[in-house]
């Protein structure tokens, strides 16, 4: 054993100090006596010991529970109990107690020095033990720790905007993008919080207010400085939920500038052509025509009233996205739905196609434009029976959900390939595979978006290649007063 180790002994007979201090400073261990409670707790204090002699009767205390005391402080401190006399239960009570060993008369030198060290070794063995597992714990826990670290770094370096709350909506998280986002500079200022009181928007509350299972694959938050985010929600089993922002703000800015730059050209463009089609019809008053130079006129007439009705949807964008139909009324959608089916009912007939209508028993109010609305409701089915071929299915779907107007246009077309959904909102886009010979300019799903975002609500298509398409429209509903 070294001879560093530093032995205390509590022991208050001089007889039997002196003998233990002989025996172990023979062979050179330190050793320190601690006569009574106030020396015993100096000594502590000062330096934990390797080992401990406790006699059972101290005078100021019971050896048993200076034992007993110690080694709920110190686990792994060895202690060596003296007693006068051995006797089974003082056997027993130093094994529950946890006692390494104990010693009683005739002490001999040779009988001590080999309980001290038996006693060392056992508790060296344990305590090298007791270090593994410490070290392989710590190490397990500093994995953790590391990996939470550079999930945490991750999260707070990456542009979209992260916010996490638990089941009773208090912020758990929001990482650097998110509170750059609401104008919240400090961390603390908003964690542990309820999300209502860290943020003020009116978007994020409605959003929050969503039934999960309603709620829609992509909302925007609107800021009064013109900023507008897409958020994502989505719930997380046991812990809450997590919201995703992305700023959205530019691609809004260039989409008004496109807007705006369409809206005067295709105004600009409509005199000449009112002009060229005027022209034409002068034509035939000149002279008599051959039959080539008919067949030649015809084809520029009809290329112009291409063009021109391509003009007037641009321009009927136009004023949708700027607004300018502001004037609405509640109307009943549920009417406007039937009107557009039936108008639309004899032309799918006409192509062999089964086409059925579901209507809620309630009344589905909402305050809004009706010939906008009808507009949008003849885009989506007439798109609907355009691209699903004869003998094919359509059904149109209207039902009331939590104070919300859900309308449900399913075909078995072709599908929309999925790298073309994201973008069939668009101006002019047209998805890559669409039927050969089926015209169109691709603005009627953009006219279609701009009408549902008109009146407050959201629009999303789920497509299966092959197997058809579903267009989702949600629009607030109103109960009449």
């Amino acid at each position: 054993m070294s001879a560093s180790k530093l032995i205390l002994l509590a022991v208050t007979h001089e007889q039997l100090q002196r003998l233990f201090q002989s025996a172990l400073g023979a062979v050179s261990y330190q050793v320190a006596i601690a006569n009574e409670r106030l020396t015993l707790e100096r000594d502590l204090r000062e330096a934990i010991p390797d080992l401990m002699i406790i006699a059972q009767h101290l005078h100021w205390i019971s050896g048993f529970d200076v034992a007993q005391d110690l080694l709920e402080r110190f686990p792994t401190l060895p202690i060596i109990l003296f007693a006068e006399e051995e006797t089974p239960s003082l056997l027993k009570r130093a094994i529950q107690i946890g006692i390494s060993d104990y010693l009683s008369p005739p002490l001999r030198i040779e009988t001590v020095m080999r309980s001290v060290e038996e006693s060392l070794r056992r508790a060296n063995r344990l305590g090298d033990w007791t270090r593994r597992e410490v070290r392989r714990t710590t190490a397990s826990l500093q994995k953790r720790v590391d990996e939470l670290q550079k999930f945490y770094l991750i999260l707070n370096a990456i542009e979209d905007g992260v916010l996490i709350l638990d089941d009773h909506q208090r912020v758990l998280f929001a990482n650097a993008a998110a509170r750059r986002m609401f104008g919240i500079w400090q961390e603390e200022a908003i964690a542990g919080k309820p999300v209502s009181e860290a943020i003020s928007n009116v978007d994020l509350m409605a959003l929050l207010s969503t039934d999960l299972h309603n709620v829609l694959p992509h909302n925007e938050i609107a800021f009064d400085d013109g900023r507008v985010l897409s958020a994502q929600l989505v719930a997380i089993p046991k812990v809450g939920t997590a919201i995703t922002f992305q700023d959205i703000s530019y691609w809004k800015q260039i989409d008004r500038l496109k807007s705006e730059f369409i809206h005067a050209v295709s105004h600009d463009l409509r005199s000449p052509l009112t002009a060229i089609l005027g022209y034409i019809d002068l034509v035939e008053r000149v002279g008599p025509l051959t039959e080539q130079q008919r067949e030649f006129i015809l084809r520029v007439q009809q290329n112009v009233q291409g063009i021109t009705l391509l003009l007037n949807e641009l321009l009927e964008l136009g004023r949708i996205e700027a607004g300018l139909d502001t004037q609405k009324e509640l109307v009943c959608f549920e009417e406007i739905v039937r009107q557009a089916y039936e108008s639309l009912e004899v032309q799918a007939r006409m192509r062999s196609q089964r086409i059925t209508l579901s209507l809620p028993d309630q009344p589905s109010t909402l305050r809004g434009n009706p010939i906008r609305l009808r507009q949008m409701l003849d885009n989506l089915i007439g798109n609907a029976i355009k691209y699903t071929p004869e003998g094919g299915e359509i059904s149109v779907q209207l039902e009331v959900q939590n104070n919300q107007l859900i309308l449900r246009v399913r075909d078995t077309g072709p599908g929309i390939p999925p790298a073309d959904q994201p973008h069939i909102f668009n101006k002019f886009y047209r998805a890559s595979n669409v039927p050969r010979g089926v015209g169109g300019t691709g603005l009627g799903l953009a006219i279609v978006k701009s009408i549902v975002d008109n009146h407050g609500g959201r629009i999303w298509v789920d497509s299966v290649l092959g197997k058809g398409s579903t267009f989702t429209v949600v629009l607030p509903y109103e109960k009449k007063e």
